[in-house]
């Protein structure tokens, strides 16, 4: 990065990949949270529960879903959006979700999955899931960096 000041007729462009990344993870949580309550794209629709192991809703017929996991998606994708306006808060958004999803993991790993700890609920597929999701939003986080140009 260049610490010089532009001369006349040059601008300094800084690109942020970091918060386009932010941005689209949180788009993609938002419209998951979405799908999550639409029959058709989400199977045994009228058997989900609001957060129960008991829930026999999966979305795309692969993912337990629960009226609780869809609100967590969509709060997870508007916290996304809304970090995305900055790229110390999109490095949060993708190091510390990518974190949150990993202890997920964890926890749907150590579980009974037709235990009432499974409140969730989460299958094998969403533990499977979660372990990609915050390795990528890890990786996304820390990789990332801003760039800066100058143009005349």
């Amino acid at each position: 990065m260049s610490n010089r000041t532009p001369a006349q007729g040059e601008t300094r462009l800084t690109r942020q990949p970091i918060r386009l990344a932010a941005l689209v993870v949180g788009i993609v949580f938002l419209l998951v949270g979405v799908m999550g309550f639409i029959p058709g794209l989400t199977t045994n629709y009228g058997q989900m529960q609001f957060a129960s192991h008991d829930s026999e809703a999966y979305l795309l017929g692969i993912f337990q879903v629960s009226i609780l996991h869809n609100l967590v998606h969509l709060a997870f994708g508007v916290a996304g959006v809304a970090m995305a306006r900055t790229a110390a808060a999109s490095r949060i958004f993708l190091v510390g979700g990518g974190v949150l999803y990993l202890v997920l993991w964890l926890y749907g790993l150590v579980i009974d999955l037709d235990s009432e700890a499974n409140f969730v609920p989460f299958n094998t597929a969403d533990n499977w899931l979660h372990l990609f999701l915050g390795l990528g939003m890890i990786i996304l986080g820390t990789l990332l960096r801003p760039t800066t140009t100058t143009r005349r």
